[in-house]
């Protein structure tokens, strides 16, 4: 092609959504290489016919944009006047320095090691074709001066940046990204005496034609920067074997009956069984039976206590706005339902089966249009009735944020609620009396109210062997737990006695008791975590004492992340079952029988799957106040030395980072990538101290510790500043947007899922109103001046001090009822306007899915977004960059 026919490529490429590309001349097939991917390196060339042509695609200012080849020799028709094409090569290297070029015959042209030359870009050694050694290959082509032009050449071209392995990190001088435009208002509130800036406040309205235009466009930048991301069919074949794995959990037993949901591999999502007299499996509850679309999830259940009847709660597109069921167990036929509002509920059956009492939200016409995700109520419901002619039993005129949980004594004798304020660990317990009062018209008295601790109560089961007891599990003068035993008549802290002490480096989180007639004594079991590890340890259930362990399959986690359940039979028993799992290993659920002191697999993960090799370290670090922060470590335990990092961190809401297997993990892992999980203050690794230490004005120290394990990662030769990626949701979100803003020269690639980030205005959306016990309130003058102080919208620095933010991935899912993403619209549309450098600032809006659960496909969709995009920002040594693989 001539001059003339180059531009016309130009802008035919520019046309097609082409991002980034490398030139070559006639007959020369890369007359400036990219610089090298590491040990396997990956350029593209451009043919042109003449030196006036391959100068003009040299210094055209495109240049900087990446390229759409899909890795394979590509040739782009561009349809103008007069016909043309644009031939797009492939070239590999080996760790030897040999290069091969793919033709688009399928051929390939082998080039020596001495046809690269080094050179230093950035302060970064790279590797290139030389032009010189290149045009000994190609007869009749002569080319001036062709030394100075070998890395002269390649600075002015840096299509796709130093970074080894990065696709597409950008340097200055080059190409920004044509984000979307977003006016900026010129909206500044006083709040306490603080002028408070809000530029994007008309992004809070998705229906704004302003907002609406605006998401439009991000969706097209985000597909266009999609194109260039690597790996994502390697990521979506690895991702899908590993959730091949299946699921299953422990069984709640009602009799002989055991209810239990289990996910085959190639299912969507975890369907409700039961196992019949017969022996006999069968499904109850199958949400892609309900709706074969995949967005209808199983969020609740609870059986009767005979096990005849299900109560059972789901919800469509994300919204997590629960309907409840009451589902005949024999026939599967509903006989109840549905019961709208019935959101997170909490439900106890009355004894015989004819009636429950559960938490529900007021009737939205009762109460002000922008508290209708509030208030809610417990109530007593007949099965088959109009839910409309329920009563309410507690609950009546309580705060906007409060929430409860019921639970009825093994005797149905004593009827016990707990309250708490929005998200607090701390909680009020009441107590009535049903032989006093009717179920519907129950007096409730308290127990625990106004205490700065976390407590619940569970009484004996009435012909046990020490059927006059209480249990009061509490962090009541125990940060880290203890079990204490009281009677009815006694139930003030101050006749508590204590049972199980606290232990000084374990956390507890459940027990059962096993006091069956095949024991020789009563036995208690109770688990604990200790350094984020699972344990049962078994004692005496008379004195308390520590007479042996249950045997685990490993260091893992013991139960449900969030409430470590362990299952037993109703009435007496002398077996337990739980579900184990740990960083290599999918959930399976294993029994423990006391009379041998034995553990056996009860349920083993459905499906079979190739397990990658994994190392898990877990390390120790200082803080920046000296605090030790713990922190797990994983990779494939083959190179010691500095690689692509993900770390990740939550630090709040009293929720412990527990092993877990996890395929996004794996993949990465398995792509040769190391990830790092952070036990942060504001979680409950240590206890309910560890929390409290992270939350309200005390929340700075998540982000230190943050940071803080960033520091260390790179310090111990783990990573690099420029190869380490964070990665957060939800909470979670709120921490990586607090580091990206904090701290934006730490790190070079963020994922920012489900995010809160503007901290002034939270509370007015979504669920944002029950955190502030756990964040603070802008409405208070000093609490206000905590959230200011880190909020990450609010702390995005002014687009003329020259700061070059991290590549940013936000996704966010339109069915989220929790964290509105409207936060991740305000940032970016920030960061987007900010940043002085040429790394992405990009937006994932997801319809049809909300914060919690979704099917495995679009699990797997969303992951590999997530994961090829930080591989291409961290130069991930990923398999699929060798030739041959998938």
């Amino acid at each position: 092609m001539d001059v003339e026919q180059v531009r016309r490529v130009l802008d035919a490429l520019d046309g097609r959504g082409v991002r980034s590309w490398v030139a070559g001349g006639w007959g020369v097939d890369a007359l400036v290489g990219r610089q090298t991917r590491a040990h396997r390196d990956l350029d593209l060339a451009i043919d042109a016919d003449d030196e006036a042509a391959a100068l003009e695609v040299l210094s055209h200012p495109r240049l900087g944009y990446a390229v759409e080849t899909d890795w394979r020799p590509t040739r782009v028709e561009l349809g103008a006047p007069g016909g043309g094409w644009v031939d797009l090569h492939p070239v590999r290297f080996d760790a030897d320095g040999h290069g091969r070029q793919a033709d688009l015959d399928g051929g390939w042209f082998d080039y020596p090691a001495t046809a690269l030359t080094t050179g230093t870009i950035a302060g970064r050694e790279v590797r290139c074709l030389s032009v010189r050694q290149q045009l000994l290959f190609h007869e009749g082509y002569e080319l001036r001066d062709v030394d100075h032009h070998d890395l002269a050449l390649l600075r002015s071209l840096v299509p796709f940046g130093c970074e080894p392995l990065n696709v597409v990190p950008m340097l200055p001088g080059m190409t920004r990204p044509p984000y979307p435009s977003a006016e900026r208002l010129d909206l500044v509130e006083n709040i306490h005496g603080q002028a408070v800036a809000d530029p994007y406040r008309w992004l809070e309205d998705p229906a704004d034609p302003r907002t609406v235009s605006w998401r439009q466009a991000q969706e097209g930048l985000l597909a266009a920067a999609r194109e260039t991301w690597p790996g994502q069919e390697w990521f979506r074949a690895r991702l899908a074997g590993l959730l091949a794995c299946g699921a299953v959990t422990a069984p709640v037993w009602r009799g002989d009956r055991p209810f239990f949901t289990r996910r085959a591999a190639g299912q969507e999502h975890a369907v409700l069984l039961t196992v019949d007299p017969d022996g006999q499996e069968r499904v109850l509850v199958d949400p892609v039976a309900l709706d074969p679309a995949g967005t209808t999830t199983l969020d609740h259940w609870v059986p009767s206590p005979e096990g005849d009847l299900l109560a059972y709660a789901v919800s469509a597109g994300g919204l997590e706005e629960s309907d409840l069921y009451v589902m005949e167990t024999a026939t599967g036929h509903v006989v109840d339902g549905p019961i709208d509002r019935s959101r997170f509920t909490s439900l106890a059956w009355l004894p015989d089966g004819k009636a429950f009492w559960f938490t529900r939200q007021l009737d939205p016409n009762l109460v002000p249009v922008d508290e209708r995700e509030y208030h809610s109520r417990v109530w007593l419901h007949q099965v088959g009735a109009d839910a409309a002619t329920d009563v309410m039993v507690f609950g009546d005129g309580g705060a906007m944020i409060d929430r409860y949980e019921v639970s009825l004594s093994p005797d149905g004798r004593w009827l016990q609620i707990e309250s708490r304020a929005g998200t607090a660990s701390v909680n009020d317990v009441w107590l009535a009396d049903l032989t006093a009062d009717a179920p519907g018209a129950a007096t409730f008295e308290p127990v625990q109210k106004g205490v700065d601790a976390s407590t619940r109560l569970a009484f004996a089961r009435p012909d046990g062997p020490l059927s006059d007891r209480v249990y009061v599990r509490t962090d009541q003068d125990a940060p880290r737990g203890r079990l204490c035993v009281t009677t009815a008549e006694d139930l003030g802290a101050g006749n508590w006695r204590t049972l199980v002490p606290e232990d000084p480096d374990a956390v507890l989180h459940d027990y059962a008791i096993l006091d069956g007639p095949e024991l020789e004594r009563p036995l208690l079991l109770v688990v604990r975590t200790r350094h984020a590890i699972g344990e049962i340890t078994v004692h005496d259930l008379t004195t308390g004492e520590r007479v042996g362990e249950v045997p685990l399959p490993g260091l893992g986690t013991v139960g449900d992340r969030f409430d470590h359940r362990i299952s037993s039979r109703s009435g007496s028993g002398h077996e337990i079952w739980f579900s184990y799992t740990d960083f290599a290993t999918p959930e399976q659920v294993y029994h423990y029988d006391a009379t041998t002191g034995r553990t056996t697999l009860w349920a083993a993960a459905p499906g079979e799957i190739e397990l990658p090799p994994v190392r898990v370290r877990q390390v120790g670090y200082p803080s920046k106040d000296g605090t030790e922060v713990r922190m797990f470590v994983l990779d494939d335990g083959t190179d010691p030395g500095p690689r692509p990092t993900v770390l990740y961190g939550y630090g709040g809401f009293d929720i412990a980072l527990t092993p877990s297997f996890d395929p996004f993990v794996l993949a990465w892992v398995t792509a040769g990538g190391r990830y790092a999980i952070a036990n942060l203050r504001g979680g409950s690794e240590n206890g309910q101290a560890w929390h409290r230490a992270g939350m309200l004005e005390s929340k700075q120290n998540v982000f230190d510790d943050f940071h803080a394990a960033a520091d260390f990662l790179v310090a111990e030769g783990l990573t690099t500043a420029d190869r380490l990626g964070i990665y957060g949701g939800s909470n979670g979100g709120l921490l990586v947007g607090a580091a990206l803003t904090q701290h934006p020269e730490k790190y070079a690639a963020v994922v920012c899922s489900a995010p809160l980030l503007d901290m002034v205005r939270y509370e007015r959306f979504g669920k944002g109103a029950l955190w502030t016990v756990e964040y603070g309130s802008a409405a208070d003058p000093e609490q206000f001046g905590w959230l200011h102080a880190y909020s990450p919208y609010h702390r995005v620095r002014a687009a003329d001090t020259g700061t070059d933010y991290p590549a940013t991935l936000f996704t966010v899912f339109d069915g989220d009822t929790r964290v509105d993403p409207l936060h991740a619209r305000k940032l970016a549309a920030a960061l987007q306007h900010a940043t002085a450098g040429e790394r992405p600032i990009l937006l994932r809006d997801e319809t049809g899915v909300g914060h919690g659960q979704r099917a495995v496909s679009r699990q797997i969709g969303v992951a590999v977004d997530r994961l090829a995009f930080l591989a291409g920002r961290l130069a991930s040594s990923v398999p699929f960059d060798r030739p041959g693989s998938a």
